[in-house]
Formats: C-alpha cells, sequence, structure tokens
C-alpha cells in the first residue's frame, strides 16, 4: 500500500507542476558498485523508482559508480544503469580514477566517455573528470579537460544557460586547481554546479557560483537508499531527496533570474606562492607547457628528457633548453615512468602495449602486446627491462628485441610501482595487498610480503620500494615505515610513530631512509638498525600529504615534491630545510636530481622544467 501511494503522490505532484514546470530529471551519485557487493540492490532501487516517477527526462550520474574502477564493477554498474528508461549520462569520480587497473580508461570504454554534452529545452549541460588518475592526491581537473571545457562554452555563448556537473566539489581541498575552472566559467552563464562525493546534499557555492552537493544512491545504513530529483521551472531550480518508497522531499533550490556571482574574484581565496619570494634563488631555467597531464616522472638520458603524458605521448625533450627533439604517440595515456638504456627508452601505455623506442629519433623498434593496460613503471638492468601490468603480469623484457624473457603470472591485482633491482630479486608491489619478490634471473617466486591490514586498499603497491643492509623498506596505506627481511620476506621491524605514507627514498651511502609524512614533515631512519631508529625530522611545512612521489638524494640534498605543487630539497646529513619552491597548486611527481642544486619535474597542471638554484 505505500508503495501505490507514493507512485500516485509522485503522479499527482508532478501533473500538478506540469503546467509551469520546464523539465524533470534525477541525479544519481556515489553508487560504488563492486563485482559482487549488495550495493547493486539499491541502484537497482533506485532504478525502478526513477523509471516508475513520471515525467523525468533523463538521468545525470555524477561519479564513483564503481568502488575499485576494475572492469567487471563498472561494466556491472552499467548493466544496472542500462535498465533506465530515460537516457543517462554519466562521469567518472575518484574511485574509477584512483584504483584504476586500466589507468581510467575502461570508463570511457564502457560508458562511451567520462565527458557529456547535450542540451535540454535550452539548457547546456556539460559533465567532466576531475581525477587525478591513478596517483592518491586532491581532485584535478587535467589541462585537457579545461580545454575542452573552454571550447564548449565559447561555442554556446555567454547567453546560453549552463549547468556544470563533476564528481569532486570545485572547491579548495578538494579540486587543487578548483579556480582555473571557476575563473574560467564565470563570463559566462552558469546557473548551477553539481557534484556528488560526500554522500550527502548540501547547498554551497564555489567562489560565488551556486552549486549542489547531493547524496549517495546508497542507503547508508538506513533501511533503503535513494538519489535526488530535479524541477526545472521557468524561473527556478529545485532540489528533492527521493528516498526509495517515500515521497520525494524538496530540500533546496537556486533562482534562475538571480544573478549570484561577477567577474571580481579578489574576494576569492587563491593559492599563496609566497614561499617563493622567501627562497629567491630557485629559479626556473625552463618550463614546457604540453597541455595534457602528466603523471610520468622525467627520466634524464644523454641529456635528453623523456616524459609520457596523459594523452599517450612519449615526448623527448632538449636537456639544455626544454625544446622539444620529438614525440611518439600511442593509443591511450602513459601514466608509469619510463627507463631508457643502451639508447632504447621502454614504457607501457594503457593501450595494452609496452614499447620500444630508439632513443636519439623517436622511431618504433618494438611493442609487446598485452592483453590489459601497462601502468608500471620501468627498471632497466644489463638490458632487460623489468615492467608489471594490468594483466596481473610481470614481464622481463630483452630491450633491444622486445622478446619477453620470462613472465610471472602469479599476482591478483595490477602494478604501477618501479621495481627495485637488489640482489638476485626484483621487488615490487601490486594491488593484490602482497610485496613480491621473483628471481630477475627466472621469474620464480622467492617470497611475498603481507602486512596486517590484508584488504586492497592496504597494499604496498604505489611506493618504489628501497633496500640496503640486507632490509627492503616500504611504506604503504597503513602508514606504516616497514623494514623486510630480503632473503625471507619477514618483517623485521615496523614502526608508525611517524604518519608516513607511500613516499619514501634512500641515501647515497645507503646508512638512511627518507620518509614524507602526512603532515608537514620529512623523517629520517637508519637502514643499519635492526629496531626503529629515527635519526632526524625536519618541518617542511608543505601541509597535509597524499601524493606518492619518492624522495632522491644527489650530492646531500634531499629532493621531494608535493601534491599542491611543491618542490624542496633538505640537507641529507642534519634535515635542514635549504629550500622550497612552489610551482602550481597541482601535483608534482617524482622530481630527478642531477646535482645538489638542480633538478627536473613534472607536474599534473602539464608542465616538464628545469629548477636551478643560484648562489
Amino acid at each position: 500500500m505505500r508503495y501505490l501511494f507514493t507512485g500516485l503522490f509522485v503522479s499527482i505532484l508532478f501533473y500538478c507542476s506540469a503546467q509551469s514546470q520546464t523539465f524533470k530529471f534525477a541525479l544519481m551519485s556515489d553508487l560504488h558498485v563492486t563485482s559482487d557487493s549488495i550495493a547493486e540492490n539499491d541502484v537497482r532501487r533506485a532504478v525502478d523508482q526513477i523509471n516508475n516517477t513520471p515525467g523525468i527526462d533523463f538521468v545525470i550520474v555524477s561519479g564513483d559508480l564503481s568502488e575499485t574502477g576494475d572492469r567487471l564493477s563498472l561494466e556491472k554498474a552499467k548493466s544496472i544503469l542500462d535498465g533506465l528508461k530515460p537516457k543517462y549520462y554519466a562521469t567518472s569520480g575518484n574511485h574509477e580514477t584512483k584504483w584504476s587497473e586500466s589507468g581510467a580508461t575502461d570508463f570511457g570504454q564502457i560508458f562511451g566517455s567520462d565527458r557529456f554534452r547535450f542540451e535540454h529545452q535550452g539548457i547546456l549541460f556539460l559533465g567532466f573528470n576531475t581525477g587525478p588518475v591513478i596517483r592518491m592526491a586532491e581532485g584535478h581537473v587535467a589541462p585537457q579537460d579545461i580545454s575542452w571545457l573552454n571550447e564548449n562554452l565559447q561555442k554556446a555563448g555567454k547567453e546560453k544557460p549552463v549547468f556544470i556537473v563533476t564528481h569532486y566539489p570545485l572547491m579548495k581541498g578538494d579540486v587543487d586547481n578548483w579556480y582555473e575552472v571557476t575563473d574560467m566559467i564565470r563570463p559566462y552563464n552558469i546557473k548551477v554546479i553539481l557534484n556528488g562525493h560526500y554522500h550527502s546534499n548540501r547547498l554551497t557555492e564555489y567562489d560565488g557560483i551556486p552549486a549542489i552537493i547531493n547524496r549517495s544512491t546508497l542507503r547508508a545504513g538506513k533501511k533503503y537508499g535513494g538519489y535526488s530529483l530535479y524541477e526545472i521551472t521557468s524561473d527556478s531550480i529545485f532540489v528533492y531527496e527521493h528516498l526509495i518508497g517515500e515521497a520525494p522531499r524538496k530540500w533546496g533550490g537556486y533562482s534562475l533570474k538571480q544573478t549570484y556571482y561577477t567577474d571580481d574574484v579578489s574576494s576569492y581565496e587563491r593559492p599563496d606562492f609566497t614561499v617563493n619570494t622567501t627562497y629567491p634563488q630557485v629559479k626556473e631555467r625552463w618550463t614546457v607547457d604540453t597541455g595534457n597531464a602528466l603523471y610520468s616522472s622525467p627520466v634524464l638520458y644523454n641529456n635528453r628528457v623523456y616524459v609520457g603524458d596523459d594523452l599517450g605521448y612519449l615526448r623527448c625533450f632538449r636537456l639544455k633548453d626544454g625544446k622539444k627533439v620529438w614525440q611518439y604517440k600511442t593509443q591511450n595515456r602513459i601514466v608509469g615512468t619510463p627507463a631508457v638504456d643502451e639508447n632504447v627508452v621502454v614504457f607501457g601505455s594503457a593501450d595494452n602495449n609496452i614499447y620500444g623506442l630508439n632513443a636519439k629519433n623517436g622511431k618504433l623498434l618494438w611493442k609487446s602486446a598485452t592483453s590489459r593496460p601497462v601502468l608500471g613503471a620501468v627498471t632497466i638492468e644489463q638490458g632487460i627491462a623489468y615492467i608489471g601490468g594490468s594483466d596481473r603480469i610481470f614481464r622481463a623484457i630483452d630491450i633491444k628485441t622486445g622478446h619477453v624473457v620470462w613472465e610471472f603470472s602469479g599476482l591478483k591485482g595490477y602494478v604501477e610501482t618501479k621495481p627495485l633491482l637488489f640482489q638476485d630479486k626484483v621487488i615490487f608491489g601490486a594491488w593484490d595487498s602482497f610485496l613480491y619478490a621473483l628471481d630477475k634471473n627466472s621469474g620464480e617466486l622467492i617470497w611475498k610480503w603481507q602486512g596486517p591490514r590484508t584488504g586492497m586498499h592496504f597494499s604496498p603497491a604505489a611506493v618504489w620500494p628501497v633496500a640496503a643492509h640486507n632490509k627492503v623498506f616500504i611504506v604503504a596505506p597503513d602508514r606504516v615505515l616497514t623494514a623486510v627481511d630480503a632473503q625471507t620476506g619477514k618483517s623485521v621491524w615496523r614502526t608508525n610513530q611517524s604518519h608516513v605514507r607511500e613516499m619514501i627514498g634512500l641515501s647515497a651511502d645507503n646508512d638512511k631512509v627518507y620518509c614524507k609524512t602526512m603532515q608537514d614533515s620529512v623523517v629520517c631512519f637508519s637502514t643499519v638498525s635492526d629496531v626503529p631508529k629515527k635519526l632526524w625530522a625536519t618541518y617542511v611545512g608543505y601541509g597535509y600529504e597524499l601524493m606518492p612521489s619518492m624522495l632522491l638524494e644527489k650530492d646531500n640534498a634531499v629532493f621531494g615534491s608535493t601534491m599542491r605543487g611543491e618542490i624542496f630539497a633538505l640537507d641529507s646529513d642534519t634535515g635542514k630545510l635549504l629550500w622550497r619552491h612552489k610551482k602550481s597548486n597541482s601535483l608534482i611527481n617524482t622530481v630527478i636530481p642531477l646535482s645538489a642544486t638542480e633538478c627536473l619535474y613534472t607536474g599534473s597542471a602539464g608542465m616538464v622544467g628545469l629548477l636551478k638554484v643560484e648562489k
């Protein structure tokens, strides 16, 4: 009887408002479907109720359709959403971009794109991804997505009303370059920005632009879940919460006639770059803006710099001035850092191939096909490249011929890390909660290590392991620094006295290991001791930190980078802060020091550059 009453109530509600109402649509967010979870039941109920609610013209799905971004979960989510009678439009969320064995490419293949553009009764709807891809950090709108948004707004003109749809809220603390988006869109007729992510209903604003954060489709401990129901009239936007089996409850809205913001941004907070005035000796020798997001660290070989990008380009630049020498285009994004040796640059692509190019001219020497994307970074030793893939296979490849020397297929998750070669082993983590040690000559498993917290999200998979004094050192999302016996795979010691996470480095003398903490500081521990022994800790002041960028030492200077666009250097012996430099407000990948005063860097804002500290 309750469901019958609810359906009748909804019919009457929308029939009575039909004369003044322009249209209606539903918004679903944060579905978090997995291949075997009960979340799908909440989504199915929402789909059924939307289908039984008259007058809904279309449905928007604003990200986190899946829990881990894997293909099976995304395909299941699509199979459920395909049951919607109204047409639906979907964009991805952080669960599709961070934990994604495809490098966030499956979403576009399954749903057609992670962007959408359509017009309905005179209103333009634009949806796009807010990343970042693979890296743990704040959200990020990639340069190519900002260009796409700008192009569509320019075509639409400044009079057409526009609804923007993203997963992350476009504000400080959620999206690192929120201001680039709000500054770019504010000259246009933006009526509202719609988001999910926080699993709650909120009216808010982003630099004055009206916004609505929407609840999750999941039940969140209640009997049933729900979704948002939007009613657009000639002069207003009304939003309702529609719980399963209940009548819609209006909880917010905005006027379509009122102007909520102006072109003046002087009262809105912007990133603080004043640290650069504190350390004016840090200069940018050259910077290249590629226009595409970069999640690959730079690689230096014979005075040339090699970088992979988000649109699948592997580019070569001159070290002295950043001039592009050549580029090679693959069919999908390059996430893992390449390696170069014997005039061959080796890298993986999300187009399901591993490539070997001539390092001088970029000509293809060979490519080795895989069944899934390749996100792993590369390590080369004695003509053999070591790299893991999302097909859950780890490979050793002859860099001259592309011939696979051996394969290890015992993984239960994908690989993104850079393998460590130590003694007779190749050591790496995967997103299956294990750290593996294989015989580097045969590929046979020697040992595998697992921490006390065994879920996938606690895997030592993003860290680049380091080793010294017969111990392998890792940091993982469990916020513990671990020393593992290199011969047996048993834990030697573990410490959580500093909140570290996936950010580590080894000293040049092998006696110290460096770790970024999750709040402002870098700590240094002894690699010699068989118990945790902290040697120094330094307050750097970079703020909250999640980005898995490693610490590298060169000539007694330890270089690090952060998710908010900073690069810094410390004295390796004392931990004294030498300098800081803020390049952007978006993540900087692991930097490559050339000397105590120079380093190469790349970042998700699309730049490649060389910093130089002058006397």
